[in-house]
């Protein structure tokens, strides 16, 4: 069920010449999203909401004219079009179907939910009151990760093998959810938009080093259809930050790494080659392909800026936003299969969808 998109609004409404947003929310990511939204041409952000009074003191500084309060009510309660929800998880779901109850378009921090009922329910939701989900996968409106779509879509990089992925870093702890849900959906959804497919099975390896219980390293490995693997590690404890993302093909290889400022994208003509037929095991060798790397010009854009202003055009447009609630369904699927698997051990367990 998972790759269809969810159904979109109504087309017989209007198209909104001008956007008002509310955020609720501003910890890490709501500051991040303030700045982005009210870059929007054509929008306001009417409202944010955030429980600690400090933090609405530094949005009344920096944003006058922006209404500021400690109550969601306010929030469900104004003539905002849209609200953006960049809370702790497990706070999400709830947030977000009473923001879609009361007739507000949706935009939700990753990941959507904390269980895959929970994102389901919040795509049915938004189909019944002709209303927009979005879920936050910015690595989705990434320029590179666009390009590496690209290069896979075309067929450039031959049949594909596997993909191989990092991300890792020295903290931020959270309380709220373990390294999993925290870093994990940025990649999860890399893959899938890259390949246009999903995953029919998982398995994966968690560790607490710091905190019983609260899974700070893992490892998870996807197996997608046409035996391709994807796999993804994670953690909160390594000396270095890694963004790294490999994706290997029979034809050309591709590295994006998502720390090396202007040239994050390297392409390698290389590869190895199998011969067709052999009479003797002694006879048959590989050969091995040591071409060119090509750094390819990829127009630079902060993702997340382009995922605010992809929102805003959903809803004018009345069109199903790329990352909508069925696909913030799908990876949350993953990461509670990922957990059942480390439950039981490591084993792969295929994902019901």
């Amino acid at each position: 069920m998972a790759d269809s998109p969810q159904a979109s609004g109504s087309q017989s409404e209007s198209k909104p010449s001008y956007l008002r947003f509310a955020l609720i929310g501003y910890g890490y990511w709501g500051p991040l999203l303030l700045r982005n939204l009210t870059r929007l041409e054509n929008a306001e952000v009417s409202i944010v909401a955030d429980l600690d009074t400090n933090r609405l003191t530094e949005v009344a500084k920096n944003y006058p004219h922006v209404q500021c309060t400690q109550s969601v009510e306010d929030v469900f309660a104004s003539n905002v079009d849209a609200v953006c929800i960049a809370t702790p998880l497990q706070t999400h779901y709830k947030l977000a179907d009473e923001a879609l109850r009361r007739g507000k378009h949706v935009m939700v921090e990753k990941p959507l939910t904390g269980t895959a009922a929970e994102a389901l329910k919040l795509a049915q939701t938004a189909k019944e009151h002709n209303k927009f989900l979005m879920t936050g996968h910015t690595y989705e409106y990434s320029p590179e990760v666009e390009k590496l779509q690209k290069f896979v879509s075309s067929g450039e990089l031959g049949k594909l093998f596997y993909i191989n992925s990092s991300r890792l870093n020295l903290g931020i702890f959270r309380k709220d959810a373990d390294v999993i849900w925290d870093l994990a959906p940025h990649d999860i959804s890399m893959t899938n938009f890259i390949l246009q497919k999903l995953p029919v099975s998982v398995s994966a390896q968690g560790y607490s080093h710091m905190n019983p219980g609260h899974i700070d390293v893992a490892y998870m490995n996807l197996k997608y259809p046409e035996n391709i693997s994807a796999n993804i590690h994670v953690s909160w404890l390594n000396p270095n930050k890694e963004r790294n993302f490999t994706i290997v093909g029979d034809k050309k290889m591709v590295c994006y790494d998502d720390t090396a400022g202007n040239e994050k994208i390297k392409l390698y003509n290389r590869g190895v080659d199998k011969p067709e037929y052999s009479s003797s095991f002694g006879e048959f060798t590989y050969s091995y392909r040591y071409g060119d790397i090509v750094i390819p010009y990829v127009q630079g854009a902060e993702p997340l800026g382009v995922e605010c202003r992809h929102f805003a055009e959903s809803i004018r447009s009345h069109s199903e936003p790329r990352s909508g609630g069925l696909v913030g369904y799908n990876v949350v699927k993953i990461i509670e299969t990922a957990h059942q698997s480390i439950e039981q051990g490591g084993i792969f367990l295929d994902i019901d969808w």
